[in-house]
Protein backbone atom coordinates (compact mmCIF):
# COMPACT_ATOMS: atom_id res chain seq x y z
CA UNK A 1 0.00 0.00 0.00
CA UNK A 2 1.35 3.41 -0.92
CA UNK A 3 1.89 6.37 1.38
CA UNK A 4 -0.87 8.23 -0.46
CA UNK A 5 -3.39 5.46 0.21
CA UNK A 6 -2.50 5.36 3.92
CA UNK A 7 -2.42 9.13 4.44
CA UNK A 8 -5.08 10.41 2.04
CA UNK A 9 -7.06 7.39 0.85
CA UNK A 10 -6.66 8.06 -2.88
CA UNK A 11 -4.80 10.32 -5.29
CA UNK A 12 -7.93 12.48 -5.41
CA UNK A 13 -7.82 12.75 -1.62
CA UNK A 14 -4.16 13.79 -1.77
CA UNK A 15 -4.83 16.44 -4.41
CA UNK A 16 -7.81 17.82 -2.48
CA UNK A 17 -5.69 17.89 0.69
CA UNK A 18 -2.93 19.83 -1.08
CA UNK A 19 -5.40 22.29 -2.57
CA UNK A 20 -7.03 22.75 0.84
CA UNK A 21 -3.65 23.39 2.46
CA UNK A 22 -2.83 25.94 -0.24
CA UNK A 23 -6.18 27.66 0.43
CA UNK A 24 -5.45 27.65 4.16
CA UNK A 25 -1.98 29.12 3.77
CA UNK A 26 -3.29 31.62 1.22
CA UNK A 27 -5.79 32.93 3.77
CA UNK A 28 -8.84 31.79 1.80
CA UNK A 29 -10.32 29.73 4.64
CA UNK A 30 -10.66 32.46 7.26
CA UNK A 31 -14.46 32.30 6.96
CA UNK A 32 -14.29 28.73 8.26
CA UNK A 33 -12.42 29.39 11.50
CA UNK A 34 -14.23 29.49 14.82
CA UNK A 35 -14.65 33.15 15.73
CA UNK A 36 -16.82 33.01 18.85
CA UNK A 37 -16.17 29.84 20.88
CA UNK A 38 -18.10 31.26 23.84
CA UNK A 39 -21.30 31.22 21.74
CA UNK A 40 -21.15 27.49 20.99
CA UNK A 41 -23.96 25.50 22.60
CA UNK A 42 -23.76 22.36 20.48
CA UNK A 43 -21.29 20.96 17.95
CA UNK A 44 -22.74 19.38 14.81
CA UNK A 45 -20.41 17.25 12.68
CA UNK A 46 -21.21 17.34 8.97
CA UNK A 47 -20.11 15.20 6.06
CA UNK A 48 -21.86 13.85 3.01
CA UNK A 49 -23.37 10.55 4.17
CA UNK A 50 -23.21 10.78 7.99
CA UNK A 51 -22.09 7.15 8.18
CA UNK A 52 -18.29 7.36 8.59
CA UNK A 53 -16.54 10.65 9.41
CA UNK A 54 -19.25 12.70 11.11
CA UNK A 55 -20.65 9.62 12.84
CA UNK A 56 -17.25 8.81 14.35
CA UNK A 57 -16.50 12.44 15.31
CA UNK A 58 -19.90 12.56 17.05
CA UNK A 59 -19.01 9.47 19.09
CA UNK A 60 -15.67 10.99 20.15
CA UNK A 61 -17.42 14.24 21.13
CA UNK A 62 -19.95 12.34 23.23
CA UNK A 63 -17.09 10.49 24.97
CA UNK A 64 -15.65 13.91 25.85
CA UNK A 65 -18.99 15.15 27.18
CA UNK A 66 -19.69 17.66 24.41
CA UNK A 67 -23.25 18.44 23.45
CA UNK A 68 -23.16 17.14 19.90
CA UNK A 69 -24.95 15.75 16.87
CA UNK A 70 -24.04 14.66 13.35
CA UNK A 71 -25.70 15.02 9.97
CA UNK A 72 -25.15 14.37 6.28
CA UNK A 73 -25.64 16.77 3.41
CA UNK A 74 -26.85 14.05 1.05
CA UNK A 75 -27.87 10.91 2.88
CA UNK A 76 -30.83 8.75 3.77
CA UNK A 77 -32.05 9.29 7.31
CA UNK A 78 -31.86 6.01 9.19
CA UNK A 79 -28.98 4.48 7.20
CA UNK A 80 -26.49 2.58 9.38
CA UNK A 81 -22.74 2.91 9.23
CA UNK A 82 -21.04 0.32 6.99
CA UNK A 83 -19.23 -2.60 8.58
CA UNK A 84 -15.82 -1.16 7.67
CA UNK A 85 -16.61 2.07 9.53
CA UNK A 86 -17.93 0.18 12.56
CA UNK A 87 -14.82 -2.04 12.71
CA UNK A 88 -12.51 0.97 12.37
CA UNK A 89 -14.40 2.80 15.11
CA UNK A 90 -14.09 -0.21 17.42
CA UNK A 91 -10.34 -0.31 16.79
CA UNK A 92 -10.31 3.33 17.94
CA UNK A 93 -12.47 2.78 21.02
CA UNK A 94 -15.88 3.89 19.73
CA UNK A 95 -19.05 2.00 18.88
CA UNK A 96 -21.04 3.01 15.79
CA UNK A 97 -23.45 0.06 15.88
CA UNK A 98 -26.35 2.18 17.13
CA UNK A 99 -25.61 5.13 14.83
CA UNK A 100 -28.18 6.03 12.19
CA UNK A 101 -27.65 8.74 9.61
CA UNK A 102 -29.60 11.99 9.71
CA UNK A 103 -30.07 14.02 6.56
CA UNK A 104 -29.63 17.79 6.78
CA UNK A 105 -33.29 18.32 5.85
CA UNK A 106 -34.42 16.13 8.76
CA UNK A 107 -32.36 18.04 11.32
CA UNK A 108 -33.28 21.16 13.28
CA UNK A 109 -30.56 23.81 13.43
CA UNK A 110 -30.49 25.60 16.79
CA UNK A 111 -29.03 28.94 17.87
CA UNK A 112 -25.49 28.39 19.12
CA UNK A 113 -24.77 25.45 16.80
CA UNK A 114 -21.23 25.10 15.50
CA UNK A 115 -21.39 23.12 12.26
CA UNK A 116 -18.10 21.35 11.61
CA UNK A 117 -17.47 20.36 8.00
CA UNK A 118 -14.98 17.72 6.88
CA UNK A 119 -14.28 19.34 3.51
CA UNK A 120 -14.20 22.87 2.12
CA UNK A 121 -16.98 22.07 -0.37
CA UNK A 122 -19.17 20.94 2.53
CA UNK A 123 -18.49 24.19 4.39
CA UNK A 124 -19.47 26.20 1.30
CA UNK A 125 -22.66 24.17 0.95
CA UNK A 126 -23.49 24.83 4.60
CA UNK A 127 -22.96 28.56 4.00
CA UNK A 128 -25.35 28.39 1.05
CA UNK A 129 -28.01 26.51 2.99
CA UNK A 130 -27.70 28.53 6.20
CA UNK A 131 -27.25 32.04 4.80
CA UNK A 132 -30.21 33.32 6.83
CA UNK A 133 -28.88 31.95 10.14
CA UNK A 134 -26.71 34.53 11.89
CA UNK A 135 -26.90 32.59 15.15
CA UNK A 136 -24.76 29.62 14.03
CA UNK A 137 -21.11 29.22 13.05
CA UNK A 138 -19.47 27.05 10.39
CA UNK A 139 -15.91 25.78 10.70
CA UNK A 140 -13.64 23.12 9.25
CA UNK A 141 -13.03 20.37 11.80
CA UNK A 142 -9.59 19.58 10.40
CA UNK A 143 -8.29 22.99 11.50
CA UNK A 144 -7.96 21.45 14.98
CA UNK A 145 -5.58 18.75 13.68
CA UNK A 146 -1.86 19.18 14.34
CA UNK A 147 -0.80 20.15 11.74
CA UNK A 148 -4.09 21.57 10.40
CA UNK A 149 -5.75 19.43 7.72
CA UNK A 150 -8.68 21.35 6.20
CA UNK A 151 -9.64 18.39 3.97
CA UNK A 152 -10.54 15.16 5.78
CA UNK A 153 -11.10 12.78 2.88
CA UNK A 154 -13.98 10.31 3.02
CA UNK A 155 -12.80 6.80 3.97
CA UNK A 156 -15.97 5.12 2.66
CA UNK A 157 -15.01 2.07 0.54
CA UNK A 158 -11.29 2.66 1.20
CA UNK A 159 -8.71 0.58 3.08
CA UNK A 160 -8.65 -0.21 6.77
CA UNK A 161 -5.31 1.59 6.98
CA UNK A 162 -6.86 4.81 5.68
CA UNK A 163 -9.93 4.42 7.91
CA UNK A 164 -7.59 4.18 10.90
CA UNK A 165 -5.59 7.22 9.79
CA UNK A 166 -8.73 9.25 9.09
CA UNK A 167 -10.25 8.33 12.44
CA UNK A 168 -7.01 9.23 14.23
CA UNK A 169 -7.16 12.67 12.60
CA UNK A 170 -10.81 13.05 13.55
CA UNK A 171 -10.11 12.07 17.17
CA UNK A 172 -7.23 14.57 17.37
CA UNK A 173 -9.40 17.32 15.87
CA UNK A 174 -12.34 16.69 18.21
CA UNK A 175 -10.01 16.63 21.21
CA UNK A 176 -8.47 19.93 20.06
CA UNK A 177 -11.92 21.43 19.58
CA UNK A 178 -12.92 20.24 23.04
CA UNK A 179 -9.88 22.00 24.50
CA UNK A 180 -10.73 25.21 22.65
CA UNK A 181 -14.32 25.15 23.88
CA UNK A 182 -13.29 24.29 27.43
CA UNK A 183 -10.86 27.22 27.56
CA UNK A 184 -13.54 29.65 26.37
CA UNK A 185 -16.22 28.48 28.82
CA UNK A 186 -17.24 31.07 31.41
Amino acid sequence: MSWIERQHGTWRGAVRALLALAALHGGRLEAFRLRHPQRVRRVVFVCLGNICRSAYAHQVAMQLGLSSASIGLATTTGAPSPDTAMRAALRCGADLSAHRATDFHDFTIQPGDLLLAMEIRHAHELQRRLFAHDDVQIALLGLWCDPPMPHLHDPYTLSDAYFDHCYARLRQAVQGLHLTLTRSAP
